[in-house]
Parts: C-alpha cells; structure tokens; sequence
C-alpha cells in the first residue's frame, strides 16, 4: 500500500483554501495525510484550516517565512515515503491521487512522478502547452529537454517524489523569495527523470497577488550561479538557464533593474533563444509594456507584470 504525505503551503489563501483542502479529501484514493503549513497568514485562512473535523489533517504554524521554509517544514514533519505538494489555492481532480499512484506503482525505480495541468481563470479553463505531445500517455522524459519553451512539467501542485531524493537535491533554498520553485525543479532535473502523466489532473488557480505577479525585484529572484560548471556539458540545462535568463532579463528591463539586466543578459547564449526572444532583448521598455498590454487582453497569465492593477 502507498500512502502519501500531502504538503500544503498556505499564505493567505482565504478565497481559495476551503476548496482546495475538499479537493483533497475528495480523492478517489484515500491512503494520505495532510500537512498544511500556515506560513502566518494574516487572513482568515487558519481559521478555515481548523473548521476542518479529519483526522488526517495537521496543522503546522509558523511565523512568516516564505514558501521555501513551509515546504521545507511540511517534508520534514511527513511520515509517509511518498511526499505530495499542493499550493493553497490550487485544485486536484478527484483521480489525481490514483493515477499518480497507478504511475508510482507502474515504475517503482523512478522517485519523481507528474502530471498535466490546465490554467484556470475566472471564465475559463486552458490547458498548458507541454513538449510532449502524446495526450493520455504515461512517460519517463528528461525535465530540462522537455521544459524549455513549453510549460514546465513540474509544478508545486503538480508533483509528487520520494522522500529520499532530498539526500541528492537538498532542500528548498529559504533565500529564493520567488522562483524557489525552478531552482528546486533544476535540482531534480539534474539527478532524476521524470514520469510524466500527459493528461490534466490538477487545476492551477490564477491569482493577481501571488508572489510571481508581485515580486519583480531580481534580488529575490534566482540568478542559477549555482549551475554555471553543470551547464557546460549539459546543453538541455544550458538552454533550459538560457530560457529562464531571458524571461528573467526581460523582468529587469521592465522594472529598470538595469544592471541585473546585464547581468542575466551577458550569461545567455542567444543561439538557445527563437529569433523573436532575441529581438524582444533589444527592444525598448515601451515596446515591450506595449506587447503585455495587447497580451493581456486575452485575460490570461502575463508574466513580468501585475494584472488587473488600478
């Protein structure tokens, strides 16, 4: 039997919890705990935390940390082998869990397992662009090679591994404020494939005020200085650092961080890059706001800007 520990970082996440800790609960797979880390919400969302009667449900506080240091707890306090992240906000469809565990079960040697998700907006439901273009599929695929212009296969709501590939990743890095996530991906990518499930089992809420669509400082940002000796021989992470470089330079230029713009800038190898990207890098500030504008009209995930401000 396979049983899961199911982390749930929570920040403030009043508008969205409730649903989500019942997207969980109602699992056609049912052997879990659940860790819900309330990284000190200011909100109302400990409160709905606790109006929760089951017993599988652990409530871990603790004074605002980030995301980083709640999952970080949330993997330390779980009893299970298999660990299940799950932002505050987002939705499992009810056979996430069993089909992630049918996976697990169909390739027991493998440590990090995923699936497809869709975006959800106020009005509609899309589903992301992924490299692998075979729907309903199960596949062992390389992270870097297959998360480059496409949508990462990983996600924190998407994802669950053993336990045990901390001993190789190490843990969340607490200094990362936004972007924590595909430093951690990175990490996984370099020491173990991913089974991926090309079919949307999970939702992904789009929220104005989450910390990618506020925090545009690159000082809380990656800089991926860590993996400049890896990326040498590796040219899927070179491209994959390229490709986050880029969108990471195009951020600065947005916000006139100047020099970090250089700085992302210099690192790419612009044969990494489609011809449109390098062109957007020469471009002037008000070109580019000029493209956000007309892109966010369609009322979807803008990076590089908050959406919806007055």
């Amino acid at each position: 039997m396979i049983n899961i520990s199911i982390v749930i970082s929570v920040y403030n996440k009043e508008d969205y919890l409730k649903s989500t800790i019942e997207s969980v609960l109602n699992q056609t797979y049912q052997n879990f705990e659940i860790i819900a880390v309330n990284d000190g919400s200011s909100d109302n969302s400990l409160n709905i935390l606790k109006g929760f009667s089951d017993s599988r449900l652990r409530i871990i506080n603790q004074t605002n940390q980030g995301a980083s240091a709640a999952r970080n707890l949330g993997i330390k306090e779980s009893k299970y082998e298999y660990i299940a992240l799950l932002d505050g906000d987002d939705l499992w469809l009810p056979n996430y869990l069993a089909e992630m565990v049918t996976s697990i079960q169909t390739f027991p040697n493998e440590a990090v397992f995923a699936s497809a998700i869709a975006n959800t907006y106020d009005d509609k439901i899309v589903p992301v662009s992924y490299a692998v273009k075979n729907t309903n599929t199960i596949k062992i695929i390389d992270y870097f090679k297959n998360s480059t212009y496409n949508y990462s296969l990983l996600t924190s709501s998407s994802i669950i591994f053993k336990k045990e590939i901390i001993k190789k990743t190490g843990w969340y890095d607490t200094s990362i404020v936004s972007g924590q996530d595909v430093d951690f991906w990175i990490k996984i990518g370099l020491n173990f494939p991913v089974v991926f499930i090309n079919r949307v089992l999970v939702h992904y809420r789009f929220n104005d005020y989450s910390l990618s669509n506020t925090t545009f400082d690159p000082k809380y940002k990656p800089k991926f200085n860590n993996y400049t000796t890896q990326e040498i021989n590796n040219k899927h992470l070179k491209k994959f650092l390229d490709v986050n470089r880029y969108s990471l330079a195009l951020m600065c230029k947005l916000h006139d961080y100047n020099n970090e713009f250089s700085e992302y800038k210099n690192a790419i190898d612009l044969t990494n890059l489609k011809w449109r990207h390098r062109i957007f890098l020469q471009s002037p500030k008000w070109f580019l706001k000029m493209l956000l504008d007309l892109k966010s009209l369609k009322k979807e995930k803008v990076y590089y800007k908050a959406l919806n401000r007055k």
